[in-house]
């Protein structure tokens, strides 16, 4: 039972990570293309 919660859990961790531009957007508010500038200019 475990390794199925945890392996859930990984999915959900993956799908989030790839659609964190659009969820933040939406958390957050504001428009995705601000949100994209603004995660990539962390990154350098």
């Amino acid at each position: 039972m475990w390794f199925f919660i945890l392996v859930a859990l990984v999915v959900v961790g993956v799908v989030a990570y790839r659609m964190r531009v659009p969820l933040l957007a939406r958390i957050l508010g504001q428009s995705e293309s601000r949100v994209d500038r603004q995660l990539n200019r962390r990154k350098r």
